[in-house]
């Protein structure tokens, strides 16, 4: 049995303001989950919280790089500092943002320990950086980033932090849920980063894509794997509640079936959940269907 934590990660420093004078509202999403009962679901050890710095870009104007950048550096030292006593003493952190860039606290916390894989279900890859601006247009929000930032790509301040760059090397990294026709797809493909998107999970079927993507995740080639779960890998007909609601996704049994596998797996060290956004969902039906997925992933 596996002793699981609850720890909140709720910032929301890597994504744009929704509108001029707002901040993202993802912050507000381990709140949300908890309010589902996620605690006592899971049967998880109380883990607290670790607070984000405040949300203001200042002065930051497009061309400046990552917003928010020496914030988000020191949030993920401290959030990796948590997550690697967790990791060390055998816990299993389940982990719930904020957006996408806490994944660098794990990324980072596995470093320190380790070689370690990243199973990320995400609707997209992630993974602007400064070489891929004709594609993806400049770098400026680390939570479209945080891929490219843990696989060393990108300001050396946030990808290579105590100089442990890379902390995942692109071979120990499986993607599920891309969109089809996603346009990192090429650039992914060629660095041997593993895809899959919904069309080829759809064919070929969630768990014998998830079972596949384990080979390599397991020793000796890595000590084990995290799972990173984005909300917007969801179809927005279920989950609108996200600040990129690309149509496409994948369905929840879609979804269970994927997540159950790779949590399931025993090489899976931790989760962390991602940019569901409580002021999307008035009447939180997105948020019951997250905590249950989230929650039956593990029974």
């Amino acid at each position: 049995m596996r002793t699981l934590v609850l720890l909140d990660a709720p910032s929301n420093l890597g994504l744009r303001p929704p509108a001029p004078g707002t901040v993202p509202g993802v912050y507000k999403l381990a709140g949300a989950l908890r309010e589902q009962g996620l605690l006592a679901r899971l049967g998880a050890r109380e883990g607290g919280v670790v607070v984000p710095p405040r949300y203001d870009r200042g002065d930051w104007q497009e061309g400046d790089g990552v917003f928010h950048a020496e914030a988000l550096a020191a949030y993920t030292v401290t959030l990796a500092d948590r997550i690697e006593r967790h990791l060390r003493a055998g816990e299993f952190p389940v982990v719930l943002g904020g957006d996408c860039s806490i994944q660098l606290g794990a990324a980072l916390a596995m470093r320190r320990i380790g070689r370690y894989g990243l199973a990320a279900i995400d609707g997209s890859a992630d993974f602007r950086h400064p070489g891929n601006e004709a594609v993806n247009g400049p770098v400026g929000a680390a939570g479209g980033e945080e891929l490219a930032l843990s696989t060393g790509r990108g300001q050396p301040g946030l990808a290579d932090l105590e100089g442990r760059a890379p902390y995942l090397r692109d071979e120990d990294v499986r993607l599920f849920g891309l969109r089809d026709g996603d346009p990192d797809l090429a650039e992914l493909h060629a660095a041997g980063i593993s895809t899959a998107t919904v069309g080829e999970i759809r064919e070929r079927g969630a768990g014998p894509v998830a079972r596949a993507a384990l080979e390599g995740l397991h020793p000796p080639d890595t000590a084990g794997f995290w799972v990173h779960l984005d909300a917007d890998v969801l179809d927005p007909a279920v989950m609108p509640a996200v600040d990129s609601p690309d149509p496409g996704g994948l369905v929840p049994d879609e979804l269970a079936e994927l997540l159950g596998v790779l949590v399931r797996s025993p090489r899976c060290v931790g989760i962390n959940v991602t940019i569901y956004d409580p002021d999307l969902d008035p009447d939180g039906r997105a948020g019951a269907l997250l905590a249950d997925l989230v929650a039956g992933a593990f029974r």
